[in-house]
């Protein structure tokens, strides 16, 4: 891999192809998630394709990058034993056990959209919790 010729993807590039392609959402639903124009998603997209279509017919190394990202849609955990961070995509269901230990215990450490912190609980203040 080392001596391949590279084509570098953005990762609003990748964003966006993931968007379109993998999730299948319409240009308009995916740019206003992308929080562009729909016109800028068009060319974002068209971009992508364009490159990943060169590294798959000439056989070249895709490389992503672009900075330092907080990729929406994932879960975090921590094991409770060792102490193992690890991260899983929403959708896939509840982990049974950390996968480094192997232990059951473990919590969940993302917050929530835009940066909130996860609610607690749905349950109005001063109310407890029925036994």
């Amino acid at each position: 891999m080392t001596q391949l010729e590279e084509v570098a993807l953005s990762v609003d590039e990748f964003e966006a192809l993931r968007l379109a392609d993998l999730e299948g959402l319409y240009h308009d639903r995916a740019a206003e998630q992308m929080a562009v124009s729909r016109a800028t998603f068009g060319r974002i997209v068209e971009t992508a394709r364009r490159k990943v279509a060169d590294a798959l017919v000439r056989g070249k190394a895709l490389k992503i990058g672009g900075g330092v990202v907080a990729w929406a849609g994932m879960r975090h955990f921590e094991c409770e034993s060792c102490r193992h961070q690890w991260s899983l995509p929403l959708g896939t269901g509840r982990p049974e056990a950390c996968p480094s230990c192997g232990n059951a215990g473990f919590r969940r450490t993302d917050r929530g959209p835009l940066g909130a912190p996860r609610p607690k609980s749905s349950r109005p203040p001063g109310s407890r919790k029925a036994k």
